[in-house]
């Protein structure tokens, strides 16, 4: 098991990168997919027509997603915090996700930096 840790710029404030984060119809904006999104804590999820799924675990508006995404049968549960800092009038987004399986940390890692963020700051 693997972790990845990032920054990302993202050219909006920290209230408004949540909302694309967090908002069914933004995030189909952004990704241009089918999703399925809900604020409430122990909601699934779904992005990128279920390439992505897991569960919601906390919110704090504007500043903090957490979510388990899920990697089949894996022993410990693979979990992402988004946390947004205030950055002028950006956002500083740091990307935190633990337990990335071995095998799949490789697509993980290129999937956040070439599709999942670089589809977010293009949105804006």
């Amino acid at each position: 098991m693997k972790d990845y840790k990032k920054y990302y710029k993202i050219p909006a404030p920290p209230e408004e990168v949540y909302g694309a984060l967090t908002n069914p119809l933004a995030i189909h904006q952004w990704t241009g997919a089918p999703v399925e999104m809900s604020t409430e804590p122990g909601s699934e999820f779904s992005l990128w027509d279920d390439a992505i799924v897991g569960k919601n675990l906390a919110f704090e508006e504007g500043k903090k997603i957490v979510q388990k995404w899920y990697f089949g049968d894996q022993k410990e549960d693979s979990i992402v915090s988004l946390i947004l800092h205030k950055d002028g009038n950006n956002t500083s987004l740091e990307l935190r996700h633990t337990n990335i399986p071995d095998e799949a940390y490789d697509d993980i890692s290129n999937g956040w930096d070439n599709h999942y963020m670089a589809s977010l700051i293009d949105f804006y």
